[in-house]
C-alpha cells in the first residue's frame, strides 16, 4: 500500500471520517474533504484487495450515509446550505453530489440511504435536461487579479454559474451518478 493511503488509514477519526481539527473537544470527522480520502481509500482497497482500506472505506461511508449525505444525524435538519446546492468544481468543499459521487465509486450508490439525495439531484434537474452549477467557491479574475496572482482566484472557466442554466460539469457528473444508481436508462 502507498505511503498517502497509509497515512489516510492513520489519520482516521474513531467515527470513521477525517478532520484537520486536531482541538481535543472536536469530537466528529468534517464532511468538507472526507470524499476524497473516502475515495482513496475505497481505490486502494479494489485495487490491491487491502482489507484495513476496506474497512476503512465501510466506516467513513457510514459517516456520509448516517446523514444521508447531507443531514443532521440528532434532528435530520440539513447540516449546512451549500451541501443541498450544486458546485464546480469542489475543490476541498463538499455538495451532496460530490458525496454521491464518492458512494459511486466506492459501490454504496445502492445503499437505501441514498435515495433522499438521489432524488433532490432529479429535482434539481433542469427542463433542457441538465444540471446547473448553484455556487461556486472561487472567484472569476478582475482587472487587478488577472495580472497577479491571487487566493480565490480561479483563471480556468468552468461553465456557467446559475441556477436556471445547464453547467456541463455538473450535468455530466449527475448523468454519471444517476446512470450508476439505475435511474437512468444505459
Amino acid at each position: 500500500m502507498g505511503s498517502l493511503a497509509e497515512r489516510i488509514l492513520h489519520w482516521q477519526w474513531p467515527d470513521g471520517g477525517w478532520n484537520c481539527d486536531r482541538s481535543p473537544s472536536a469530537d466528529t470527522s468534517s464532511f468538507i474533504g472526507d470524499e476524497a480520502a473516502d475515495a482513496r481509500t475505497g481505490d486502494v482497497a479494489r485495487q490491491r484487495k487491502h482489507i484495513a482500506a476496506k474497512r476503512a472505506t465501510q466506516r467513513a461511508a457510514e459517516v456520509f450515509l448516517r446523514r444521508r449525505l447531507f443531514r443532521r444525524v440528532s434532528d435530520g435538519r440539513i447540516i449546512n446550505a451549500d451541501f443541498v446546492l450544486l458546485h464546480y468544481p469542489l475543490y476541498y468543499h463538499y455538495d451532496f453530489l460530490g458525496g454521491l459521487k464518492a458512494m459511486t465509486q466506492i459501490g454504496c450508490i445502492g445503499d437505501p440511504r441514498c435515495i433522499e439525495a438521489l432524488e433532490l439531484l432529479e429535482h434539481k434537474r433542469l427542463p433542457d435536461g441538465g444540471w446547473p452549477a448553484e455556487k461556486r467557491f472561487y472567484r472569476t479574475p478582475t482587472k487587478t487579479t488577472a495580472r497577479t496572482m491571487t487566493s480565490n482566484v480561479d483563471y480556468v472557466k468552468w461553465g456557467e454559474t446559475s441556477k436556471r442554466r445547464l453547467n456541463e460539469w455538473v450535468t455530466v457528473d449527475a448523468l454519471s451518478v444517476l446512470r450508476a444508481a439505475g435511474r437512468l436508462d444505459a
